[in-house]
């Protein structure tokens, strides 16, 4: 443990208090960043309908074949 001693502490308050302010700064940052980029839509008239989404959603992806088809075009 004593490599932990190199390290200075950044300020004079107990552990527990300096990891209590931490976590409450790091949640207040991440709540701050997370109405920021992602609380709205970034065009409001944008609208789908529900139904539509659904099914583009839910269906079954289509199988293609595995080998590309070869070009048709004269040499």
């Amino acid at each position: 443990m004593s490599f932990l001693r190199r390290f200075p502490r950044l300020t004079s308050l107990p552990l527990g208090v300096e990891i209590t302010l931490l976590l409450v700064l790091k949640i207040a940052l991440l709540t701050v960043l997370a109405k920021t980029f992602f609380a709205h839509p970034e065009a409001k008239h944008m609208r789908m309908p529900t139904a539509s989404v659904e099914q583009r959603m839910l269906a079954p992806t289509p199988t293609h074949s595995a080998t590309p088809q070869a070009s048709t075009s004269p040499e």
